[in-house]
């Protein structure tokens, strides 16, 4: 068997290297592979209805913040920070309640408190969040304030934020300017802490515009 010349052997050698060079370079100039699309950015692309959430309004709440996105009649609440992400859906947004800058009042303690507000047909409706141990969660009562005002104030003094609600003191008919508070706790056992005198104007309230009665000026509801 005749062997092939070392001169042709070099050159099957050389044009071998050749095209393996410039494979090797033709891949270092091929474009980036796109980036896989992110989780975490995905969670920000909130939809309410059928378009983006748009931010109306955001508190710090120690570590914490508690942020209300709107659009088109649907609302999400969300949370990040210390306490991880959390999206709960705006509930009162669904009932008709209008969600504005004045929408959200926290308050930051051990157990700390964000009620979410809005008004609707004359009343104001709300719902809350619960921080406790490190975890948000939704209060499952909701809130009703007919007299137009619902706030928190710790009324008992124990270190929770409680619930007042102001209530027209008025059966059906043309509006009248009869008023008394309603307070609801968040702590022990007794959601209802009790109500105030009815008074012959809202400005007579204690405390008003914002109204924080003591517990010695509440008595059972509906006596």
């Amino acid at each position: 068997m005749t062997r092939p010349p070392v001169a042709a052997l070099l050159v099957a050698c050389l044009a071998v290297a050749t095209t393996v060079a410039g494979m090797a370079f033709a891949w270092s100039l091929r474009p980036p592979e796109p980036a896989a699309p992110s989780t975490e950015a995905g969670a920000d692309d909130l939809r309410c209805g059928s378009v983006a959430c748009q931010p109306v309004v955001r508190a710090d709440v120690g570590g914490d913040t508690v942020e209300l996105l709107y659009g088109q009649g649907v609302g999400r609440i969300r949370t990040g920070g210390a306490s991880g992400r959390n999206i709960f859906e705006l509930t009162i947004a669904e009932s008709g309640a209008a969600i504005t800058a004045d929408s959200l009042e926290c308050a930051d303690a051990a157990v700390s408190v964000c009620l979410v507000r809005g008004a609707a047909g004359g009343e104001v409706r709300g719902e809350l969040l619960v921080r406790r141990a490190g975890a948000w969660s939704r209060a499952q009562l909701p809130y009703l304030a007919s007299g137009g005002y619902l706030g928190l104030r710790d009324v008992d003094g124990d270190g929770v934020e409680d619930v007042v609600a102001v209530q027209r003191a008025c059966g059906s008919g043309p509006d009248c300017p009869r008023r008394f508070a309603q307070v609801f706790s968040l702590a022990g056992a007794k959601a209802e802490l009790g109500c105030t005198s009815v008074v012959a104007h809202q400005d007579q309230l204690p405390g008003w515009p914002d109204v924080n009665p003591s517990p010695a000026q509440l008595h059972p509801c509906g006596t």
